[in-house]
C-alpha cells in the first residue's frame, strides 16, 4: 500500500513526487514517457531553466529524485483506476499487475490536436507552435501565421500582436468569426485567409504556406489552436467532468469531487505552462500530505 500513486512524470507529477518524497511518504510514480512537449527543442519561461531541452529537464529532475528512497518509478501505463469502498485507490497497469494507494494524483496532461496537413507534424516544435508565451520571443517581429477559426483563431491572433504586427490568420475554410470579430482583426492589421491549406513548406523552419487556391504565403512561423484532449481517461473514469477547454476543473490545491483524488498540471488548469504545472504539483503534494497527517493523528 503506497501513500500516494502519481500517474504522469511531467513537471507536475515530478514536482509532487519530490515534495511528497521529502515528506517521508511512500510514493509510486507511473509514466509512459510521452510528454506533451516532446516535439519541442527548448523549454522557456522556467526560472533558471530557460532554454533547456524538455527531455533534459525531465532527466535532471529524475536524477535529483534518486536520493529519496521514498520515491519509486515504474515506466508503465496505468490503464484503469478505481476508488474502493474503503476510500483506497487501486490502479491497473499495462503489464497486468496492479498497485494500491491511500491517495491518487493524476498528472498525465493533455495532447494537442495537430492538424492533419502536410508539413505540420514535421515542423511542429521547430517553427510550428501552440503557445506564444513559450515560443513567441524566438520569432518576435517576424511574419507569422495563425491557424484556427472561430473564437479560438480570433483570440490567438489578437494575443500574438504582443510579439509581431505582421500577422495572417489562416482559417482553412470559413472563418466562423462574426462581423465584430472580423472588424477587430482588421483594426489591428491582421489579415484573414479562408483558403484551404494544402501544406507547409520549409526544411528546418517554415518558409511558406501553400493553399488550394490563391498565392502561397511566406511566413517565418505558425501558431495553431486546434483544441486538445486528455492524455488519459483516468480522471473521467473516476467521475471527473471536463470543462469547455477539455481540462478537469479542480478546487483549491488541485482537489476534485472525489476525496483523495487530485488532478494537477496541464490536465487541469487553464494556464498551461511548465512552471505553473510544477507549482500545481507542489500544491497538490502539500494538500495530500496534510490529509495524510490528519488521518494519522489521534
Amino acid at each position: 500500500m503506497y501513500d500516494v500513486i502519481i500517474v504522469g512524470a511531467g513537471p507536475a507529477g515530478l514536482s509532487a513526487a519530490l515534495m511528497l518524497g521529502r515528506s517521508c511518504r511512500r510514493v509510486l510514480v507511473c509514466d509512459t514517457g510521452k510528454p506533451r512537449n516532446a516535439a519541442s527543442h527548448a523549454m522557456h519561461g522556467f526560472l533558471s531553466r530557460d532554454g533547456i531541452a524538455p527531455l533534459e529537464f525531465l532527466q535532471i529532475a529524475r536524477a535529483q529524485m534518486r536520493r529519496y528512497n521514498t520515491v519509486e518509478f515504474m515506466d508503465v501505463e496505468v490503464t484503469e483506476a478505481n476508488c474502493r469502498p474503503d476510500a483506497r485507490f487501486e490502479v491497473a497497469l499495462a503489464d497486468g499487475s496492479s498497485r494500491e494507494s491511500r491517495k491518487l494524483l493524476i498528472a498525465t496532461g493533455v495532447v494537442d490536436k495537430v492538424p492533419d496537413i502536410e508539413g505540420f507534424a514535421r515542423l511542429y516544435g521547430r517553427s510550428v507552435f501552440h503557445c506564444p508565451y513559450c515560443d513567441g520571443w524566438e520569432v518576435r517581429d517576424q511574419p507569422l501565421a495563425i491557424y484556427g477559426h472561430g473564437e479560438r483563431g480570433l483570440g490567438l491572433s489578437l494575443e500574438l500582436t504582443g510579439w509581431s504586427r505582421d500577422l495572417v490568420l489562416c482559417t482553412d475554410g470559413p472563418s466562423e468569426i462574426d462581423a465584430a470579430g472580423l472588424a477587430r482583426l482588421d483594426r489591428n492589421g491582421i489579415r484573414v485567409r479562408e483558403d484551404r491549406l494544402v501544406r507547409l513548406e520549409g526544411d528546418e523552419h517554415l518558409d511558406r504556406i501553400v493553399f488550394a487556391t490563391g498565392e502561397p504565403l511566406a511566413r517565418r512561423a505558425l501558431f495553431f489552436t486546434a483544441g486538445q484532449e486528455q492524455q488519459s481517461q483516468l480522471a473521467m473514469g473516476l467521475g471527473c467532468q471536463l470543462n469547455e477547454k477539455g481540462t478537469v476543473p479542480t478546487g483549491k490545491y488541485e482537489t476534485t469531487h472525489l476525496p483523495g483524488l487530485y488532478v494537477a498540471g496541464d490536465a487541469s488548469r487553464a494556464v498551461q505552462w511548465v512552471v505553473v504545472a510544477a507549482a500545481e504539483g507542489a500544491e497538490a503534494a502539500f494538500a495530500i500530505n496534510t490529509d495524510l497527517l490528519k488521518e494519522g493523528l489521534l
